[in-house]
């Protein structure tokens, strides 16, 4: 009982107030980030809820007077063409995507399986352009563009997305590498041909990275406003929607808040139910 006694006597070790006090800084600066996140898109919100004559009298951050104020969705919808920039969007995304997909495996899995004289060569050729501002390329780019008479049309964008990057490559790699060469073997004494081992063992360990990589080039596509504006500027995107509201209408900033709203929402709803995907297909890349 002495011993207990003199335990509860002593003073708090240095540590374990070190320890607080760590922990009470790291929450104060998560709750600093949370809120410097999330306040931009409650004040967007806030304005969208009011009419022009309200924001204009009573400012930013008062309370609408009419929490269920849809007008300005409403017009933002209709004037933004939104349903034509979702449409044209979702054609974007349902064909780049799978195709940029099946161009990144490919590629993986060549650099990953074969040696070749100029395999470094091709891996280099990925590599560079990232460190290239992609500014620098773009006259050459429209060019390239304009003489295959793709201006103007969506297969522009098409062909501009299903380019592979050096970073899915990197990702498809990482879980290429941990699957034994001895199945590759044993597939090719049975009779598989390369198309065979590619198809059927080594795309099956790929879903875990194929699936961060077609979350990252959806929401890639879906938010790009230069490319849709610089190669294909009459077809309406979602993102190139928003520039209807530039101009005469920039004042109106409940119109224009509506409307980002209406374009930023489908981002969060995927991000907030497909981001286990995003984390997990990265981290499990960098472990194995």
């Amino acid at each position: 009982m002495s011993k207990v006694k003199k335990m509860k006597d002593m003073p708090p070790s240095p540590f374990v107030i070190n320890n607080k006090i760590g922990r009470f800084c790291i929450y104060f600066l998560l709750v600093i980030g949370v809120i410097g996140v999330f306040a931009p898109l409650f004040i967007i919100l806030n304005v969208s809820l009011k009419s022009n004559d309200e924001y204009m009298m009573k400012g930013v951050y008062s309370i609408p007077e009419n929490i269920m104020n849809f007008a300005n969705y409403i017009r933002a919808f209709n004037e933004g063409k939104f349903v034509t920039g979702f449409m044209n969007t979702a054609i974007l995304v349902l064909i780049s995507v799978p195709l940029a997909i099946l161009f990144g495996t490919m590629v993986a899995y060549t650099l990953s399986r074969f040696n070749f004289k100029c395999k470094m060569l091709v891996y280099m050729a990925f590599l560079i352009p990232t460190f290239i501002p992609g500014m620098t390329v773009t006259i050459a780019t429209f060019q390239i563009i304009k003489t295959l008479g793709l201006y103007n049309s969506i297969f522009a964008g098409i062909i501009l997305y299903i380019g592979t990057d050096i970073m899915q490559i990197y990702i498809f790699m990482q879980f290429i590498n941990q699957v034994p060469k001895a199945l590759d073997e044993s597939a090719r004494i049975d009779g598989a041909s390369r198309l065979q081992i590619y198809y059927k063992i080594i795309l099956p360990q790929l879903k875990p990275a194929i699936a961060t990589t077609v979350i990252l080039k959806l929401l890639g596509i879906y938010n790009d406003f230069f490319t849709p504006y610089m190669y294909m500027p009459k077809i309406k995107t979602a993102a190139t929607g928003l520039y209807s509201f530039s101009g005469d209408k920039l004042a109106e900033w409940p119109l224009m808040s509506a409307a980002i709203i209406l374009v930023a929402v489908p981002t969060i709803i995927i991000y907030v139910f497909l981001q286990k995907y995003i984390i997990s297909g990265v981290t499990d890349g960098a472990v194995k």
